[in-house]
């Protein structure tokens, strides 16, 4: 559910409180999303540290996605962890970083998929059964033995 996340909560009580005509407290409001009043506080006073945090993830995303262009086709996370680091000046930027913010903007890697006509020759394989030339028979002693 959406309303899980204690962030969300924070702005669903921050803009009922910054409504006008409203006759609830902080505390009321805190109480009834179910999350304490200093948290609410303390995110309140983090809405500058937020902001800062989301600026410098567009700006290295930008990065991102300039080494996920770069020569015409698409790259995973490795790829772009290493064309970052052949750039003039080099850029180092961690592995789960780049995983982080690929998957928050919403940037995926096509995964390479198996050629459909191998695998249908393969599926086309599996139904053929030998024929029994040599006619051996094996006698059968229980489980798991062969002799």
């Amino acid at each position: 559910m959406i309303l899980e996340q204690p962030s969300v909560r924070f702005e669903a009580i921050h803009s009922i409180l910054s409504s006008d005509g409203n006759i609830l407290t902080v505390s009321e409001l805190c109480e009834t999303a179910g999350v304490s009043r200093s948290g609410y506080y303390r995110w309140l006073s983090a809405a500058g540290t937020r902001e800062k945090r989301e600026a410098g993830d567009r700006e290295d995303f930008e990065l991102i996605l300039e080494a996920y262009r770069h020569r015409g086709y698409q790259k995973g996370a490795r790829s772009i962890y290493m064309s970052l680091l052949h750039r003039n000046p080099p850029v180092v930027m961690n592995m789960k970083k780049i995983r982080r913010l690929m998957n928050k903007y919403g940037l995926s890697c096509p995964i390479r998929k198996a050629n459909p006509y191998r695998r249908m020759a393969k599926a086309l394989r599996t139904s053929n059964v030998a024929d029994n030339l040599l006619k051996r028979e094996f006698p059968k002693y229980g489980r798991g033995r062969f002799c």
